[in-house]
């Protein structure tokens, strides 16, 4: 049987935690300052179209004139420019997430994830906050700039994903994988928190606090994390039961055994190497087309550029959706956003532990993605209530969320380590890399698709639209669903001639 909750934690050491801890809280950071974007659209449109005088955002300097900083003639337009911006920085970051995967198999971690996160605060920072104060305003400068920092933040999650699955095995990975990818709603909701409690004096300080909060927390990592447990003169069998890659189970076998729970048991026994013992030699990193052709990758990879366009849309239109659907006010609505983050969180991290107890990942994404489309008609006709509107979105959040958390996370570890590897070779980093990047390319091409539908057709077309790729993203698991579900009945079938 699966080892409970609590015997997961019993199993992990200090060092656990503080990895557990540093790797959580740099991601936080990231997504809070990426949040704070999608937070401010409404300030930020108000800035550069005429409704600045309409007293929607703070009167001007004096002096200034809205000619001065005018970029669009309509709200329309702005919209439009939003979503270019938004699809920009995804094509970006989903380029870079094919690059810096291969660099951190290559490079040490700790250096590719410091650099993502110090240099991404940076751009915020002249993005959003020192081209307000100097009143510059360029639309070629902000394309470059969500450019850089798209290239910038894909740095850093392949590195923190590829850093949890050298300390943490395959046993339990889905309840500790669920748990730990609740960072990027934690960061969500952290940063509609920290941008609603600053709008009040402008766009602008919503950027600058996130980004220098993200940059002292780039220090932090860089001085505290450790990448591997040889750091600390353990063995990699010791610290996470699994040697890096030949102790995993092949794709058509159970994710857990009794057999792998007691070979677990007995290497935590031991946890230092024997002084005479030489470390074992460090894996090669495996090449860009061997890891996409690894098996599972590419139908994970087309499901999750699906249901990442879905996710992303509620992550960078939300607020934006509803302050211009229902008129509530820009704080009003980033406070209640967050019930999306929170469905998301208790879904990953439910979803992950019934994966677990399964021995399969596929038969609980399929659920799950299933019963969010339902999920999606309901809230699409959610009524002007915040409560009802809250309780939707939580539902929605946790069928939408969960999934998306499993396979950016826990299935991407789990094929970054699976036995096709022969065990001499390193792939976490380049098929996280991959997963995520060709997740985002789907994000990226959707952004841009929600503000043409929604000028067009209206909102109601946009949650069409998502019902749509949530149902293509269901087809492209299928087959990997059929084949865990045909492995999981010839386990009973032997099972039963056993006994």
């Amino acid at each position: 049987m699966p080892p409970s909750c609590c015997g997961y934690l019993s199993q992990y050491t200090h060092h656990h935690l503080v990895v557990f801890l540093l790797t959580f809280f740099s991601y936080v950071l990231l997504h809070a300052s990426r949040k704070t974007f999608s937070n401010v659209k409404v300030s930020i449109s108000a800035q550069w179209t005429p409704s600045f005088q309409n007293g929607s955002a703070p009167a001007f300097s004096p002096g200034e004139t809205w000619e001065e900083n005018r970029l669009f003639a309509d709200e329309k337009q702005a919209t439009l420019f939003l979503g270019a911006l938004d699809s920009i920085f995804l094509f970006s970051y989903a380029v870079g997430l094919y690059l810096s995967g291969i660099i951190g198999d290559r490079v040490n971690l700790r250096y590719v994830l410091c650099f993502g996160l110090c240099g991404s605060a940076v751009v915020e920072f002249l993005f959003g906050t020192l081209t307000e104060w100097l009143h510059i305003y360029n639309i070629y400068l902000y394309c470059g700039l969500w450019v850089l920092n798209g290239l910038l933040q894909s740095a850093v999650w392949p590195c923190v994903v590829a850093v949890m699955g050298n300390w943490f095995g395959k046993a339990g990975r889905g309840f500790v994988f669920g748990l730990w990818s609740a960072c990027a709603s934690v960061g969500n909701i952290l940063g509609a928190f920290l941008a609603s409690s600053v709008l009040k004096y402008g766009y602008e300080y919503a950027f600058l606090v996130t980004s220098v909060v993200q940059f002292a927390g780039g220090v932090v990592v860089f001085f505290g994390l450790l990448t591997s447990p040889k750091e600390v003169g353990l063995s990699l069998e010791s610290e996470t039961g699994l040697s890096p890659v030949e102790r995993d189970t092949d794709s058509h076998r159970p994710l857990m055994s009794d057999e792998e729970d007691e070979v677990e048991a007995e290497v935590y026994a031991r946890q230092y190497q024997q002084p005479d013992e030489p470390l074992a030699e460090t894996p090669q990193a495996i090449g860009f087309c061997q890891a996409f052709c690894l098996p599972g990758v590419l139908p994970y990879s087309l499901a999750y550029a699906c249901l990442k366009l879905v996710n992303y849309s509620f992550f960078f239109w939300l607020p934006f959706y509803l302050s211009n659907n229902y008129g509530w006010k820009e704080a009003e609505a980033d406070r209640l956003s967050v019930w999306y983050d929170v469905g998301g969180i208790i879904g990953g991290t439910v979803q992950g532990l019934i994966s677990d107890c399964m021995g399969k990942r596929s038969p609980v994404l399929a659920m799950s993605l299933a019963l969010a489309m339902g999920a999606l008609m309901g809230y699409s006709r959610s009524p002007n209530d915040q409560v009802i509107n809250a309780a939707l979105l939580a539902t929605t959040g946790f069928f939408i969320g969960g999934p998306s958390n499993m396979i950016s996370s826990a299935i991407s570890a789990d094929l970054g380590r699976q036995g096709a590897l022969r065990g001499n070779q390193e792939a976490l980093a380049t098929v996280t890399g991959i997963v995520d990047g060709t997740g985002s390319i789907g994000a990226a091409g959707g952004q841009y698709l929600v503000s043409l539908i929604e000028s067009k057709l209206g909102w109601m077309y946009v949650f069409y639209f998502f019902i749509v790729m949530t149902g293509c993203s269901i087809v492209f698991i299928i087959p990997l669903l059929f084949k865990e579900v045909l492995a999981m009945w010839r386990d009973r079938q032997a099972l039963r001639r056993q006994l």
